[in-house]
């Protein structure tokens, strides 16, 4: 699969965080833990980014796309992290407008879209 399908791929599975995190806060339950979603390398996008050529990870996009990568997997984990806690009010605040959430992953659809530019 090409680069520009993995960050197509990339760009409407990561859209879908936000659909499980309101339903987490909703429900008070997830299918996923907070480990597992804490960390950058197991979701199916960071599996493939890890997994270029080490050359790739020296290029500023792969650098930008890692960055806000690893710092949106963070900011879902705590979102989720208040969700299964039960403090509700707070996680749902976790995914308003100008929440950090929010903010990185727009942060990591933009950086996806320009290595998409600079790839295609």
């Amino acid at each position: 699969m090409s680069i520009v399908d993995q960050i197509n791929k990339a760009i409407a599975a990561h859209g879908m965080w936000k659909v499980r995190l309101r339903q987490a806060v909703h429900e008070g339950k997830s299918e996923f833990t907070v480990a597992r979603v804490s960390v950058d390398n197991q979701c199916d996008f960071g599996k493939w980014l890890y997994s270029l050529p080490p050359t790739d990870h020296q290029s500023p996009s792969w650098k930008k796309v890692h960055d806000a990568h690893a710092k949106f997997h963070k900011e879902a984990a705590h979102v989720l992290e208040l969700a299964l806690s039960g403090s509700k009010a707070e996680a749902e605040s976790g995914l308003g407008n100008e929440a950090p959430f929010t903010k990185i992953s727009v942060e990591l659809t933009g950086a996806m879209m320009e290595w998409k530019k600079t790839a295609e």
